[in-house]
């Protein structure tokens, strides 16, 4: 079926279990990469951002696939110089995908920047370092998240990024939970501790990078592989039908129309095929030497990602 398995959000509504990403897809690429996405390959999730820079041509590929904007799945999220402002950059992206409404608006980082500092989306102090402001509380971003919801401009609201205290700096005083928090979930950086906790509040998790970013490293992956070949499977369906299998959100992003649908058919085949022994494999790899992380924001641990090595302020 179009657009493939769908998850239940805590509300009620439901998202498609498979996502196009658009994150580092470049001008004169992303709009044909995302009508052939909806038009051709099935998908019914769109993926993006504010900061990522392309959200008109996300919205002119949108409207050249042809299928209702009622049909599609559209997520953005708020970046960190607007966490004071938040309907603002919420009116900026509507305009940008030209749509009235958005299925889901995420705060994309826990991690407020200077919205008065030298540079519109990425502020720095005379030392080099990010210039975030360490007086605005989150809490308040997401009593604005909640405004807007109200509104009826956005169906729902979640998070990208957020530790377990990041959620727990908002959670307690939430009148809405967070429907998503979109993280790095892949085999070598499972957060099996926060997709638990994500769970236990109702919270569906989604994954970004789920073949591990740039030029997708973990298809080389020698357990992934051997699983593949055991199923008949290419090391790509592996990856993202075990997410699925774990009832993770998947986000492949690509612009190349054959990996765009190979994505989208192989993950629903890798969920189908993938027995408990290959999920335990899987889940063990991290904790048998391979954790890594390959998006590493210039932002120090202190501001909750309490797994991660030291990271350059």
């Amino acid at each position: 079926m179009s657009g493939g398995p769908r998850f239940k959000l805590d509300h009620g509504a439901e998202i498609p279990a498979i996502g196009l990403g658009t994150w580092q897809s470049k001008a004169g690429e992303v709009e044909a990469a995302v009508a052939y996405a909806i038009k051709e390959a099935g998908y019914r999730a769109i993926d993006c951002a504010w900061a990522y820079g392309n959200e008109k041509e996300v919205g002119e590929g949108i409207r050249a696939s042809g299928v209702p904007r009622s049909d599609i799945f559209i997520t953005s999220k708020l970046w960190g110089t607007w966490h004071s402002r938040v309907e603002e950059c919420l009116d900026q992206t509507l305009a940008n995908l030209g749509t009235d409404y958005l299925d889901l608006y995420l705060v994309h980082w826990p991690v407020p920047l200077n919205p008065k500092g030298n540079h519109p989306v990425f502020p720095t102090l005379s030392s080099g370092k990010r210039d975030v402001d360490h007086d605005w509380l989150l809490k308040d971003t997401w009593k604005q998240m909640e405004a807007v919801l109200k509104k009826g401009k956005v169906k729902s609201i979640g998070v990208s990024n957020f530790s377990e205290s990041k959620l727990n700096e908002i959670l307690p005083t939430a009148e809405i939970i967070p429907a998503v928090n979109q993280l790095e979930i892949h085999i070598y950086n499972p957060q099996h501790k926060l997709v638990a906790f994500n769970k236990s509040k109702g919270i569906v998790t989604q994954a970004y990078s789920p073949l591990g970013s740039t030029n997708s490293p973990l298809l080389a992956d020698e357990i992934a592989v051997e699983i593949a070949k055991k199923h008949s499977l290419q090391p790509a369906d592996v990856l993202l039908g075990y997410l699925i299998a774990k009832g993770i959100v998947v986000l492949p992003k690509s612009v190349t129309p054959a990996r765009i649908a190979s994505n989208f058919t192989g993950a629903l085949a890798g969920a189908e095929k993938l027995d408990t022994l290959d999920i335990e494999k899987l889940d063990g790899l991290a904790a048998n030497g391979k954790q890594k992380r390959f998006i590493t924001p210039p932002w120090p641990v202190e501001l909750g990602f309490e797994h991660w090595p030291p990271l350059p302020q």
